[in-house]
């Protein structure tokens, strides 16, 4: 490709997004550049607080914990008060609460706080989602989604980098520089984003029903989606819990999965938008099939890797379904969503990634210590398969998208403060 073609194709991928989304797609990079608590949280407590590798697994499973919680009460708060009041709610909370944990020295209170990281962090990411389908046309979501997702990637790649760094000079620093990074972010949404919450209809018909959890619950077709989104997850967490623990098994050094999974975050960074031109007005139903058997097959591949370009070469495979599938999933979740109950959707969706964060490690390490890391790779194809037939059989018809004309007025920032 020359590169006349290549700024064009640049140009295509970034044009035509209102500049609220830039505002909001900032607001994801910067926080995810800053997102090091994560990344050295295991190392701090083993290495720098001398607690033992159980203590530190207990306080990773209390950060997801967190986040299953937050999950449903972040997209119930984005549909109540608002959009734009969740992330500072979220944010504010997020930034305080990582720069308590790296003052408390007790394991009570580390544990009680990793906790409420968890649930603060997680929370603003379905007011963020609703947000973005709410200022994107319908036709640019696609694309929509899978920018942040790359900025979600680009951001984590760097901060993933100088977290090494960081942590060699003072893990206190860390802490308190992810905490003002997400103040910076919450800034931004008080300065920048207005609500864009979607006003209720003045009158509403008399077979309307008001969007609640127990609506969602109850909404076999969405549900399902939920579910199958779950077990993808499953399979796509195994890149970080089952890879590591099967590479170190077979003799293989940290720096050799270090190696092979930088493959992953390099592919996205460089593929995500160019695969989403190629996407982007094609079948869903059929690009869900496809990446849930990719993330499968990519998986069930690693059975049969013996050295580090292999396992380079199965990580390639299941990195496509992931750029593949990461937009497209949340367009659909978007378009099975009322507009008035955008958060809450959301938040349910959210809540099968955060449920899988927490079951994965799990299942792969009862699987490795029971029968071998081959059964594990067996399984992920198993699963990646059954996804992709249920996406076939479940999404057979999709909902027509609302034209934007239908949207009703968006609410003024203090009206829905107050709401």
């Amino acid at each position: 490709m020359s590169v006349t073609a290549l700024r064009r194709a640049t140009r295509e991928s970034v044009s035509g997004l209102p500049r609220e989304f830039w505002w909001l797609w900032t607001s994801t990079l910067v926080n995810r550049l800053g997102a090091f608590v994560a990344t050295f949280m295991a190392l701090y407590l083993t290495l720098d607080r001398g607690y033992s590798a159980s203590y530190a697994g207990l306080v990773a499973s209390l950060h997801g914990l967190g986040g299953v919680v937050s999950s449903l009460a972040g997209g119930v708060m984005a549909d109540r008060l608002g959009r734009r009041p969740t992330l500072l709610i979220a944010q504010t909370s997020t930034a305080l609460s990582v720069a308590l944990l790296g003052f408390v020295r007790d394991p009570v209170a580390i544990a009680a706080v990793a906790f409420l990281v968890g649930m603060a962090s997680n929370a603003s990411r379905p007011a963020v989602q609703a947000m973005m389908a709410d200022i994107v046309r319908p036709e640019d979501r696609i694309r929509a989604f899978s920018l942040n997702y790359w900025a979600i990637n680009l951001g984590f790649a760097v901060s993933s980098m100088a977290a090494g760094f960081i942590a060699e000079y003072s893990y206190l620093a860390g802490f308190l520089i992810e905490a003002g990074m997400t103040l910076v972010c919450a800034v931004v949404v008080f300065v920048k984003l207005p609500e864009s919450r979607p006003r209720q209809q003045q009158e509403k018909s008399v077979d309307e029903v008001p969007v609640s959890l127990g609506t969602v619950l109850r909404d076999r077709r969405y549900m399902g989606v939920v579910g199958l989104s779950f077990l993808v997850a499953v399979v796509f967490q195994q890149g970080s819990v089952g890879l590591p623990v099967a590479m170190g098994s077979a003799g293989f050094a940290p720096a050799d999965y270090g190696l092979a999974i930088a493959v992953n975050g390099l592919l996205i960074v460089v593929l995500q938008i160019p695969v989403t031109r190629f996407i982007e007005h094609r079948d869903p139903r059929r690009l869900l099939v496809v990446s849930s058997l990719l993330a499968g097959y990519g998986f069930g591949l690693t059975a049969f890797a013996g050295s580090v370009g292999v396992f380079a070469l199965t990580v390639c495979v299941w990195t496509l379904a992931e750029i593949v599938n990461a937009p497209t999933q949340t367009g659909l979740v978007v378009s099975l969503s009322p507009v008035h109950g955008r958060g809450r959707y959301q938040g349910v969706y959210t809540l099968s990634w955060s449920l899988a964060a927490l079951v994965a490690p799990l299942m792969s390490g009862f699987v490795i210590d029971r029968w071998g890391a081959e059964w594990l790779w067996g399984l992920c194809a198993v699963v990646g398969t059954a996804a992709g037939a249920g996406y076939g059989v479940l999404m057979r018809r999709l909902p027509a998208e609302p034209a934007p004309a239908t949207l009703a007025p968006v609410v003024p920032a203090a009206e829905a403060s107050t709401a």
